[in-house]
């Protein structure tokens, strides 16, 4: 378990971090067409997405009574159509400013650095009690993982679609 969810990892940040490194300082601030983010301001949000799991697999928690990974498979039906069109709570919703591309690549390394650490070092079947995604009970560490994952990946698509959106201007 802990292996494949540690390649994971890896994996999904490794291919973020490749499609961050195409666009330039400029690119990473321009809307790319009416109604969009700038590739800066979806990378802030996968940021603040995957922002405070360390404080919330250090809270409170419990023995888990249900298989460990039951939320997976649905996390990953609901966040990898990429045809659905879904809309950011707004406590998860990136200024509108300018963003520094070393400043947001060193953040994505210590969730990267922070989510390796804790699929080591934790019980990854525990469930986590201090906060939940709207429609889910309760996630399991391990869920939460998934979860971080699966929104990366998700928005990491997003970002290959305005580079390709940019580059054919």
């Amino acid at each position: 378990m802990k292996t494949k969810l540690q390649k994971n990892i890896v994996e999904t940040f490794k291919e973020l971090n490749e499609i961050i490194s195409s666009f330039s300082e400029e690119e990473l601030n321009t809307v790319p067409f009416k109604g969009s983010w700038t590739p800066g301001q979806v990378i802030q949000h996968i940021i603040l997405g995957n922002s405070g799991y360390t404080e919330l697999f250090g809270g409170n928690t419990k023995k888990t009574i249900r298989k460990y990974d039951e939320h997976v498979k649905e996390l990953e039906t609901i966040f990898l159509n990429f045809n659905t069109k879904m809309d950011a709570p707004d406590f998860l919703k990136p200024e509108i400013k300018n963003y520094n591309k070393n400043s947001l690549t060193l953040s994505l390394l210590k969730i990267e650095s922070d989510l390796l650490d804790t699929s080591e070092n934790c019980d990854l079947t525990l469930t986590c009690l201090d906060f939940n995604v709207p429609g889910f009970e309760n996630f399991t560490i391990y869920e939460w993982i998934n979860f971080a994952l699966v929104h990366t990946q998700r928005h990491t698509n997003q970002l290959h679609k305005i580079n390709h959106y940019i580059t054919t201007l």
